[in-house]
């Protein structure tokens, strides 16, 4: 191990938070506060934020803006993207700045960055000039390392107040507004809204429960919501909408879109039509064609708690397959141990055939972690060597799956959809689920 790493260890959690806020303000400085001329949108919440942050550029850039996003799928400026092979959503030191002054060289309008909670604790979102933000869901996760559900919410709060405080700025002569968005059908909702913003909105579906009736906030709902073979289909007041993706709970997703499009005074049959051209997010439900020319169906999704694997179940069932061939695993690394129990019995509940493999396991014994899931799917019924399979090796879990799959059915690869590594031991190991499919194969 070497010396930075003993260092990182053996630093108290204070100091090394102290440290990061060193860092943003360095970075601030370093690159000019770009975010001073820029309108900066700000993605947070348990679930959806990337594909949010997605959806909102593509329909922005429909719109005629020049966008920038920084998420856990990719880095884009200004129409030019890369995929995020960092393994980290909200960067490290100086690499956010650095991206914001590339925006502003850029001549972009606006900057969406995914914020996240862990980047709150390591106050990377400190020195980022917001003017909006929006809460896509909330529901517990990362309770091992905030240390319950009530400090997780409060990272998020913290997040929403510290925008709230910030000087309204101006960009060429025009004041830019500061601006909620928050989905109302979270229980939370109400104490996101109360925070101090010039305009709230609350976004959602009609026929679900919304929590935002007392809070003074415009409010966007869905309604007519129905999934086809050729995507999601609902309406907002009086248009309807089509959009070309798999998965319900998309809907939502895209409800939060259009409440940043309806701020911006994008016209209504503008948003529509850029909603119809939505392109696929990269590893979202992702299918790999390749797969279709032997007969079966390949889906890689980021999926990893068992509330976005169950939105992915909900795709399962609109294609009817007649196997489901599932690899998965669960993240190590101090993440949550209770969620190795909660999505192997979930799996083991709704596929047909369950492959346990390594996923992340950063400084744990990644075999501890695959039997820990292999125990709750065993918990269902399952029988190893029939039904589970455990299988240390990713790359040849996934060619098990594939070398199992027959006419009709799905293999289902989820966990890391298009992240670019694998954070084994400290150490970043390149990675693509969807290159190593399509190894898999061509085999």
């Amino acid at each position: 191990m070497n010396i930075k790493k003993i260092i990182k260890r053996i630093m108290p959690t204070c100091l090394h938070r102290l440290r990061h806020l060193f860092l943003a303000w360095r970075g601030a400085v370093k690159y000019g506060h770009p975010s001073r001329e820029l309108i900066v949108i700000g993605i947070t919440g348990t679930s959806g934020k990337s594909t949010t942050v997605s959806l909102l550029r593509q329909l922005l850039e429909h719109a005629g803006y020049r966008v920038g996003s920084l998420s856990t799928i990719d880095f884009s400026i200004a129409g030019e993207n890369k995929l995020n092979d960092q393994k980290m959503t909200m960067l490290g030191k100086s690499q956010i700045q650095k991206y914001l002054r590339e925006m502003v060289d850029a001549n972009c309008d606006i900057a969406i960055v995914e914020t996240t909670s862990e980047g709150r604790l390591q106050h990377r979102h400190k020195f980022i000039a917001y003017d909006m933000i929006s809460l896509t869901n909330l529901y517990p996760e990362h309770i091992d390392s905030h240390g319950s559900f009530e400090k997780y919410k409060q990272a998020k709060l913290d997040i929403f107040h510290y925008i709230s405080k910030l000087k309204i700025k101006k960009i060429k002569g025009k004041e830019i507004k500061k601006v909620v968005s928050v989905h109302g059908n979270t229980k939370e909702a109400p104490k996101f809204l109360e925070e101090i913003f010039a305009e709230k909105y609350a976004f959602g579906r009609e026929d679900a429960e919304v929590f935002t009736a007392l809070v003074d906030a415009d409010t966007l709902l869905a309604k007519d919501v129905s999934v086809k073979k050729d995507g999601l289909h609902f309406s907002v007041g009086k248009y309807t909408f089509h959009a070309p993706m798999y998965g319900e709970h998309n809907v939502s997703n895209i409800m939060g879109v259009i409440s940043f499009a309806r701020v911006l005074g994008i016209d209504w049959k503008v948003i529509k039509a850029g909603v119809a051209e939505f392109r696929g997010v990269p590893g979202r439900v992702e299918f790999i064609p390749e797969a279709e020319e032997k007969g079966f169906q390949v889906i890689v999704d980021y999926a990893f708690e068992p509330g976005a694997i169950g939105a992915l179940y909900e795709v399962v069932d609109l294609l009817k397959p007649a196997r489901v061939i599932h690899v998965f695993g669960s993240t190590g690394g101090g993440r949550d141990l209770s969620r190795r129990e909660s999505v192997g019995t979930f799996v083991g509940e709704h596929a047909d055939i369950c492959i346990v493999t390594d996923e992340d396991p950063y400084e744990d014994d990644p075999m501890e972690i695959i039997k820990d899931v292999a125990e709750a799917v065993k918990g269902t019924g399952k029988k190893e060597d029939k039904d589970l399979f455990l299988i240390l090796d990713r790359g040849e879990a996934i060619s098990r799956a594939i070398k199992l799959a027959k006419k009709g059915d799905l293999v289902l690869v989820t966990g890391k959809g298009s992240e670019q590594a694998m954070c084994v031991k400290g150490e970043l190991v390149s990675w693509d689920d969807r290159e190593e499919v399509k190894k898999a194969l061509k085999k």
